[in-house]
């Protein structure tokens, strides 16, 4: 009995950290998008990046950890760079250019990609009740987008390619060598997005001379980035996986209610629906993997 109640107890405790990393990580975005209004989009990624290095090379460091490691030099740990510059290069563009509500609802379909990769790559068993909810997340992807119909916004397809990126980054990351800590990770993560910004920088223009003004979004960015990050390890690490995960699906919230009260941004019905299909097949599939794994 005391193991039950200290289970419950334990997985309220994960389901609130990934609450609030979720929330941090919505705050994120709109500091990014809000940053993005004032300084070339490459220019913030880059200030991010930079910003969020620092911060977790401080955190190794103050750990005893060391800040390099020959791990970081292994193939795996390039294509996991490659991944997690194509992610955030496109996951920016895409909040900086469409709402915030759309980039976030369909960002909600990256552990789709995930169980869909892992099944391929890894040749994970995925029933066909599981691939069925993957192609039913996919198309609520699809509602969100309306291509071919009047809604359809082009730049929207920036953030399809940054799912796709964060779902790579996801399965590298899953792969990595275990000797790399979650803050050494986190240290080369953010180091990433240092060139990710210069791509873009080369191809839009060179960078503006940043105001106090201008940079506190950016700021802000990386202070909820780094937040969000640690609340997110810690919550994966506390109480059972199955219950902790699903509660990821709470950042579509807080994007839907930041983008409405910051951005004046407002929902139309294909956004919901297709919002709806996407973390209604995402939880399933999430609900399903953990069932098979008990069994």
């Amino acid at each position: 009995m005391d193991h039950h109640r200290e289970l419950g107890a334990e997985n309220l405790r994960g389901a609130g950290l990934m609450t609030l990393a979720m929330a941090l990580f919505a705050l994120e975005d709109m500091f990014v998008k809000q940053a993005a209004k004032a300084l070339p989009v490459g220019e913030v990624l880059m200030l991010f990046g930079a910003g969020g290095m620092i911060c977790f090379a401080a955190l190794a460091l103050a750990s005893g950890q060391s800040l390099w490691h020959p791990a970081v030099a292994s193939r795996l740990m390039g294509i996991k760079a490659g991944f997690e510059i194509t992610g955030r290069l496109a996951y920016t563009l895409g909040i900086a250019l469409t709402p915030l509500s759309n980039a976030s609802a369909i960002l909600q379909a990256t552990p789709l990609v995930v169980v869909a990769g892992a099944a391929l790559i890894f040749r994970e068993r995925v029933g066909a009740a599981r691939w069925a909810a993957v192609g039913i997340g996919f198309l609520g992807v699809l509602v969100i987008l309306r291509p071919g119909l009047d809604g359809f916004v082009p730049a929207a397809l920036w953030t399809v390619l940054g799912l796709f990126g964060f779902a790579g980054r996801d399965l590298a990351t899953r792969a990595a060598p275990k000797v790399l800590t979650n803050f050494q990770l986190g240290i080369y993560g953010f180091a990433a997005l240092i060139p990710a910004g210069g791509i873009i920088l080369s191809v839009t223009g060179g960078a503006l001379p940043p105001t106090p003004l201008s940079l506190l979004p950016v700021l802000g960015a990386i202070l909820f980035g780094v937040t969000a990050y640690w609340a997110l390890t810690k919550a994966m690490r506390t109480g059972e996986v199955a219950v902790v995960t699903p509660f990821r699906y709470t950042r579509l919230l807080f994007a839907l209610v930041l983008g409405i009260l910051v951005f004046q941004e407002s929902l139309d019905a294909a956004t919901l629906v297709g919002a709806t299909l996407v973390v209604g097949s995402g939880v399933y599939t999430l609900l399903a993997g953990a069932r098979r794994l008990k069994r």
